[in-house]
């Protein structure tokens, strides 16, 4: 009879119970070792990596105050009168706001295409104390206008602080006090200039010619309607 090959019922049983209880543990060995995975993986994931320091300062804490800009890094002015470090109507260069008044120092003032020598004159101030509204600045030189919109960029030394106004309207009338009611000091027609001495919300008194008078805002140019100067 040929044996060979072949295993008899009796000797299978063992084996098999064996093999049985080798596969179960591995089995829960691979069960341990998947429920241990997931969760470093997913850490991982999640877990942000650190930025590399290149400012050679800790890296502020959560939640931490932004530092403020320091004044070496705010941008110099530009030839539009723009820049943005300078916080909105306030000028890059003087610090003063925009716009702002002051008048002709001579009796003469080029008004230039653009800030500098070289650049073409598009407008000539010829009289002197005209009141001029000051647009934008650059290093040296300021953009100005007057009341009819002309003008360009004028040296800062051919403008004085010193305050006028024009008159804008014909025959306007200017009183012994803020009050329309009040007697009527003189009379002056459209274009006269004049000297400005002080401001309430509404009213100016001002002196042309030697007369001094209180006129509404509404009759000259030359101040802020919210301007008050005293």
């Amino acid at each position: 009879m040929v044996t060979s090959g072949i295993i008899r019922s009796g000797q299978i049983g063992p084996r098999r119970r064996a093999c049985r209880r080798v596969r179960i543990g591995l089995i829960a060995l691979c069960l341990m070792l998947a429920a241990m995975i997931p969760p470093q993986t997913s850490e991982a994931q999640t877990r942000p990596r650190p930025r590399p320091d290149l400012t050679g300062q800790p890296a502020p804490q959560a939640g931490a105050p932004r530092p403020a800009p320091r004044p070496e890094d705010a941008a110099q002015g530009s030839p539009d009168g723009q820049a943005s470090a300078a916080p909105p109507n306030i000028g890059p260069v003087t610090k003063q706001p925009l716009p702002r008044f002051v008048s002709l120092k001579g009796a003469e003032g080029n008004a230039r295409r653009g800030p500098g020598l070289t650049h073409r004159i598009d407008w000539v101030f010829t009289t002197k104390g005209t009141p001029l509204r000051v647009v934008a600045e650059y290093e040296n030189w300021r953009k100005v206008e007057d009341f009819e919109g002309f003008g360009g960029w004028v040296h800062f030394s051919l403008l004085s602080v010193a305050r006028t106004v024009i008159v804008t309207t014909d025959m306007a009338q200017f009183h012994a006090l803020p009050d329309p009611a009040s007697p009527v000091t003189f009379q002056a027609e459209r274009g006269v200039l004049a000297r400005l001495l002080e401001c309430q919300i509404d009213w100016c008194r001002v002196n042309a010619d030697g007369e001094k008078g209180w006129g509404p805002k509404s009759v000259m140019w030359g101040v802020r309607q919210d301007e008050v100067v005293e």
